[in-house]
């Protein structure tokens, strides 16, 4: 028996690798029905790390299983490790065998195998079926492993490649889909994807505690986007349904909090995906949170109803607008109707139940920065919970690799290989596009400031416009190099919208103090906010109800808001949840927070209260009922 240890470098803790997963169940139920043989009882071992460990912990870790074959799973997040490890590992294990395998080694592997000479060889392209025959391969030369092949050509023990082919098991170069010193041995037709089964069982569920579970329920894109390496699998190879919903029920049944569909376009079989979202919206537990990547343009009248009924959280939607500048994308073999777009992204913001997730790429053909403001602008229009700013990632084999000169392209040597300037976008204007990427991952992505950035923006000719100034002003200040903590961001948006218009300072610091409680019970008020604990002189009374006792008098704000909370705990009409039900109030002060407003800062109050500018009005905050897309706060309007 031959220890085989499948490993995978994910680049956060909270991620997991669903590739060597699937190489892992594919083998073992797939060994007995091709060899007639029981698997060897810890002959295939699986490992998981982070790209924040460090290269001597991963290799210490390694070493300590002692496999005698190492599979690495590439990607381009990770591929920088990887290429340390398979440096450094040979020299602690002579005699192992290392095999790589993924769309980052999957192109121009003879480079590679060139680079690393301890590298045996590379899977290429879908791994399943050869993985499988490269495992039955080891453990059917057990016997003779001192001399298997190396590469296809020569082994350690100084074996060349001719004499090892004579070993009983036959050859390296009888399985195809791999890549050796001495060639390709073939192309390998695709699986069935009903082939490949669950990755999940019950043993395994405590690996994935806190962590992002990934699900594939088809392979291929119908779609030839050029910078995409789904372009290159043009055969859409779908789960059958009921088997989807079968693994459906187990996260469901596990109340796991995520699960991310990994399909490119899971709606291009429109469907197959109104049937699935109908299922989860009939089977809904409450708790898990599914993500898909869509193309929102191609969405039908009943896949919207459907949604239109889902609760709050229970599906988020990621999707990749890129640029709606028509010539790029026609360029990238985009094809998309903007207006139709905007016009589903808005019927879904409708809802008020659904995250919405839109991507935008700088450096594509064609698009500069005049245009690619444009572009910001129009997506930044539709107002989706979060808008990604990337960056062209060259990726090897994708299409548009084979037009790098055409475009002027020049991209970094390592990994991500992401796009340094082309024909129509310099350097210095990519450095431009990072600053205003970085301002809005913290203030537009963050959700923070959600009631404070509109006004903001309306200072400004565009919304692009302002995130522009504002990353120039960072820079000025040097808060790129010195970043502020998280709690002193409100205070420096302020400072900049002082900079922008100083007349508005109060309602800016209104509107800063209202976003700041949203989202955070603090008890330490920043500096910024309004202190308004010390201001008496204003003797409102109660709100005169008689279930209240038609309390009338009281001389003292602090002495109102004791009294608020006493009646709150006695005779709730605001903290009614049973997150308060018996609560002293000390306790509901300190799970709540009470705040001062002068100005009209909220917009959904369902009695559509208005306060005339200058009169105070006072907010109640429930931290203990959060609005399930935006995190903030629940907030009533109380009359003191």
């Amino acid at each position: 028996m031959k220890k085989i240890l499948l490993v995978g470098i994910n680049a956060k803790y909270i991620h997991s690798n669903p590739a060597i997963y699937c190489l892992r169940a594919y083998t073992k139920q797939h060994y007995n029905q091709k060899t007639g043989k029981m698997m060897p009882n810890g002959s295939l071992e699986l490992v998981e790390y982070t790209i924040n460990q460090n290269t001597e912990t991963i290799l210490a870790d390694i070493y300590q299983h002692k496999p005698d074959v190492a599979a690495f799973s590439c990607y381009i997040w990770n591929w920088n490790e990887v290429q340390d490890i398979i440096t450094e590992l040979p020299k602690l294990l002579p005699d192992i065998q290392i095999w790589l395998g993924g769309p980052e080694v999957s192109f121009h592997g003879e480079k590679i195998l060139e680079k690393y000479e301890g590298v045996t060889g590379i899977m290429v392209g879908e791994g399943e079926a050869a993985f499988l025959d490269l495992f039955s391969y080891y453990q059917d030369n057990d016997d003779n492993f001192s001399s298997l092949e190396k590469d296809g050509a020569e082994s350690r023990t100084g074996i060349n490649s001719n004499q090892s082919e004579s070993i009983k098991a036959g050859s390296l170069k009888s399985i195809k889909g791999i890549l050796l010193r001495s060639g390709m041995t073939g192309e390998r037709t695709p699986i069935d994807i009903n082939d490949v089964p669950f990755i999940y069982t019950d043993e395994d569920m405590a690996r994935f505690d806190n962590r992002i579970l990934y699900y594939e329920s088809q392979r291929g894109c119908p779609f030839r986007c050029a910078y995409c390496l789904s372009s290159i699998d043009k055969s859409i190879r779908i789960r059958d349904i009921d088997k989807v919903k079968e693994h459906l029920d187990f996260f469901l049944r596990k109340q796991v909090k995520q699960v991310k569909f990994i399909d490119r376009t899971f709606n291009c079989n429109k469907e197959y995906a109104l049937e699935i979202w109908r299922y989860l919206l009939e089977n809904d537990n409450g708790i898990t949170n599914f993500h898909f990547e869509i193309a929102a343009d191609i969405l039908t009248d009943e896949q919207l109803e459907v949604m239109s009924k889902m609760r709050p959280g229970l599906i988020q939607l990621e999707i990749g607008v890129q640029t709606t500048n028509e010539e790029t994308l026609k360029a990238i073999n985009r094809y998309m109707d903007i207006e139709h777009l905007r016009s589903i992204v808005a019927r879904i913001n409708s809802f008020y139940n659904i995250h919405q997730h839109l991507d935008l790429i700088a450096g594509l053909p064609y698009e500069d920065y005049e245009s690619f403001g444009h572009s910001f602008d129009d997506v930044y229009a539709m107002e989706p919970q979060q808008l990604q700013l990337g960056f062209l990632k060259v990726l090897k084999g994708s299409p548009i690799e084979d037009n790098i000169g055409k475009y002027g392209i020049n991209y970094m040597s390592k990994t991500p290989y992401e796009v340094l300037y082309s024909k129509w976008l310099p350097y210095e204007d990519v450095r431009r596009l990072k600053g205003i990427e970085e301002m809005v991952e913290l203030y537009y992505n963050s959700g923070q400031y959600a009631h404070t950035l509109p006004l903001l923006v309306s200072e400004f000719p565009s919304a692009f416009a302002m995130y522009e100034s504002l990353s120039k002003w960072y820079e000025e200040k040097g808060y790129f190099t010195n970043v502020p903590s998280r709690s002193h961001h409100y205070q420096v948006l302020l400072d900049f919208a002082c900079d922008v218009n100083y007349k508005r300072k109060d309602i800016y610091v209104q509107l800063l103090t209202f976003d700041l409680y949203l989202r955070e019970n603090v008890k330490s008020r920043p500096a910024f906010a309004t202190i308004w604990e010390n201001k008496t002189s204003d003797c409102v009374n109660f709100h005169n109800d008689e279930s209240r006792g038609g309390i009338t008098g009281i001389s003292t704000l602090k002495e109102r808001i004791r009294n608020f909370y006493g009646q709150e705990a006695v005779q709730p009409l605001f903290l009614t949840g049973d997150a308060y039900k018996g609560c002293q109030p000390q306790q509901l002060r300190k799970m709540t927070h009470l705040e001062r407003f002068e100005y009209p800062v909220w917009e959904k109050e369902p009695d559509k209260v208005t306060i005339p500018l200058g009169e105070p009005a006072y907010m109640l905050f429930d931290y203990q009922n959060r609005d399930p897309l935006t995190y903030n706060a629940r907030y009533m309007l109380v009359e003191l």
